[in-house]
């Protein structure tokens, strides 16, 4: 079972550095899941992006679908760090993504 903060590489370009406006993150995690790195590479040519690992030990945390106006999957818990006025940066940009593919503009800051 994973439990606590672990560390996160983010893929330069990947809409989760864009989110996030940087390079390596720290998030809680409460899990007993990881991806399976046997599949990595066939999900990979069909549009699955790897967007972040955890440093050092080459787990999967963040997922992306190409082509996808935001389509972000995570093992770890934004929930636990977002507050009303402080949105998690994940979120704040998937309801960014929505309201543009909707045509309702921007949220405001």
């Amino acid at each position: 079972m994973r439990l606590g903060g672990y560390t996160c590489e983010l893929v330069q370009g990947s809409r989760s550095h864009e989110a996030y406006k940087k390079s390596v993150i720290r998030e809680r995690h409460r899990h007993r899941y990881e991806f399976n790195n046997e599949y990595r590479e066939r999900l990979a040519r069909e549009g699955l992006v790897t967007a972040g690992v955890c440093q050092g030990r080459d787990l999967v945390e963040i997922v992306e679908l190409e082509g996808h106006p935001w389509f972000v999957g995570v093992q770890f818990h934004p929930e636990f760090t977002s507050r009303p006025v402080r949105p998690h940066p994940l979120f704040r940009d998937f309801v960014a993504a929505a309201m543009k593919v909707t045509g309702k503009g921007a949220p405001q800051e």
